[in-house]
């Protein structure tokens, strides 16, 4: 493919930031030189200022919560003049080149490893958050092989990729005369891309426009069987939302056998990229596939809605940990949960057993309890014994915010539960109004009742142990068993109480 250079697309993207001079950064990304590599050409179009010396490249990226440096997959990195006179580059730290005679620099160039199939010492980068480059499809994530020079982190950026012409293509960019637009290098990180050998599929929920792209190594899986077995979940989700807060979603899926790491998923404003291992389509794999795709989904809340002012303006530089990871992955995990309950997509048996009482498992079994929340958050970027208690966030993270379901139910005598204050939360904060890291807890409490105050600081901030029978007992149910042999159920008999608790909690109320 040719670079874009047409006047439209320079309007457009000028025309997004302005009418200011602004700096393009007008990517050019060859796939198609070696299946190891990405040769990445960059044209400046506009002026640089000493200020803008430094070119950086990604040492994390939002939502990953780890230590990514990708200075560590660059190489052969080069910066030329109009005429195409190398200009000296030198190397700092690992993730910034440092450019002399900045104002005369149009053009860089440099290799990036694809961190699929490279092998590094430390740090290694989680495959949804990563890329990949073989003869029948890419995954790209920007912050993977794109920098930004220090202080046009904003600059808009147009992206135009040489791959094979029978290849697909699918991200949440728009995509005009041939280039991908992005309003800046957070939104270009906010869009992963998937091409290749994909198939496709696409539908409308409650107005929202939602694409799935598949790529499956040996054709077990396409996008209409996902979007068969995803339709009830993305119409729970709407009823739990009440109104989806995004007009158009992608799905991006990437299945091989055998992954080489680990796999998962990673969540984006308007899409979210899967990377999982190619299973026969069981009804049981396709169950965990949807459920996957439930907490990526709503994300569109929480962090993506709902967030502090560390993600809204996000440092690419130095990994900063946020204390409202409870809230971006714990709250998330446990609507995406509740809803496929409360939406008739899974029983409440079904719901107790994997929601709830295996969760009460693999906290209290497989991680450290001694770990609050906000410790979990504190150390999610330190690789060793932080990387290996961060996934506790998901159980941990999603049992306390069922308890704390519970606990505004019971307060609010059934009127408002955990997904009503989300709900508010959204109407009062909300994209380009951040909360605040410091004072959050307290706004919610001002929200709320004051008890939620003495919540936060037992089983966020502090360590104390789970209620769950105490809290579980409030709307009629039961936990039995230990160790591995946990078991949530209905108790047998219930007060008036109980069974009020226990309808407002089954039931998405309407605000």
């Amino acid at each position: 493919m040719k670079l874009l250079t047409t006047t439209l697309l320079l309007t457009i993207l000028i025309g997004a930031v302005s009418a200011q001079d602004a700096t393009i950064m007008k990517y050019d990304l060859d796939l198609t030189q070696n299946l190891d590599t990405l040769f990445v050409t960059l044209n400046v179009d506009g002026k640089l200022a000493e200020e803008n010396s430094v070119f950086q490249f990604a040492a994390t990226a939002p939502g990953t919560y780890q230590t990514m440096n990708i200075g560590r997959y660059i190489s052969d990195f080069k910066a030329f003049d109009k005429k195409g006179k190398e200009i000296l580059v030198s190397n700092p730290s690992v993730n910034q080149y440092k450019l002399s005679k900045t104002k005369k620099v149009k053009t860089i160039t440099y290799k990036v490893a694809e961190t699929f199939d490279t092998q590094v010492s430390e740090y290694p980068i989680y495959l949804m958050c990563g890329s990949s480059l073989e003869e029948d499809h890419a995954l790209l994530n920007a912050h993977t092989f794109m920098g930004y020079f220090e202080g046009l982190q904003k600059a808009p950026i147009s992206l135009s990729i040489k791959h094979d012409q029978a290849w697909k293509s699918g991200s949440a960019l728009k995509f005009v005369d041939g280039a991908f637009q992005a309003n800046d290098f957070d939104h270009a990180v906010d869009s992963p891309i998937l091409l290749g050998n994909l198939t496709t599929a696409d539908t409308t929920v409650s107005g929202t426009k939602i694409e799935i792209y598949t790529y499956s190594q040996n054709d077990k899986l396409n996008s209409s069987l996902l979007l068969s077995e995803m339709s009830a979940m993305l119409d729970a989700a709407s009823k739990f939302l009440v109104k989806l807060p995004v007009d158009n979603y992608t799905f991006l899926y990437h299945f091989e056998p055998n992954q080489p790491g680990t796999t998962g998923a990673w969540e984006h404003s308007y899409s979210s990229e899967y990377v999982l291992n190619e299973n026969d389509p069981t009804p049981e794999y396709l169950s965990r596939v949807t459920d996957i795709a439930s907490h990526e989904f709503f994300h569109i809340v929480t962090p993506l809605n709902i967030h502090s002012e560390i993600i809204e303006s996000f440092n690419f530089v130095s990994p900063t940990p946020s204390v409202h990871l409870w809230m971006y992955e714990g709250v998330t995990e446990w609507a995406s949960n509740i809803l496929l309950y409360r939406g008739e997509v899974i029983d409440l048996e079904s719901y107790l057993a994997n929601a709830v009482a295996r969760k009460i498992v693999v906290d209290e079994n497989y991680f450290d309890t001694s770990w609050s929340l906000k410790k979990l958050a504190d150390e999610s970027f330190n690789g060793g014994e932080g990387a290996r208690q961060y996934g506790n966030i998901y159980f941990r993270g999603s049992l306390v915010a069922g308890l704390l379901d519970i606990k505004l139910l019971e307060l609010s005598e059934g009127e408002m539960g955990l997904r009503e204050l989300m709900l508010k939360l959204v109407d009062e904060y909300g994209k380009g109004k951040p909360v605040s890291e410091e004072t959050f807890f307290d706004d919610i409490v001002a929200m709320t009742y004051p008890e939620i105050r003495t919540f936060f600081d037992k089983y966020v901030l502090s360590n104390d142990p789970l209620p769950h029978q105490e809290y579980l007992k409030k709307i009629g149910l039961q936990v039995s068993g230990e160790g591995n042999n946990i078991r949530v159920t209905k108790m047998k008999k219930t007060n008036a109480d109980q069974d009020k608790l226990f309808e407002a909690w089954s039931k998405n109320k309407t605000l």
